[in-house]
């Protein structure tokens, strides 16, 4: 599987995009370490939006009790570090 940085991504989003419509997978990293897996949907997942676990994810998810999360806090939680 190949990596892709968010630079990478952010520069040729739409060529990514068509690598993996055909198949292709990619790890996509952030600050060097791998943040996210690319890969094809399945036709079952795209074809019915209420499936499809990202999009509701929003059914799923509590709110924090301590409110909005600061970017910083996020990659401390993640990468263990600023």
């Amino acid at each position: 599987m190949k990596t892709v940085s968010m630079v990478e991504f952010r520069k040729d989003a739409e060529g990514i995009l068509r690598r993996i419509a055909r198949g292709e997978r990619f790890v996509l990293s952030h600050r060097g370490h791998p943040a996210a897996r690319l890969e094809p949907v399945s036709s079952a997942a795209s074809s019915d939006p209420a499936n499809d676990q990202f999009l509701s994810i929003s059914r799923r998810a509590a709110p924090s009790p301590k409110g909005k999360t600061r970017h910083g806090e996020i990659d401390l939680i993640v990468y263990g570090r600023d």
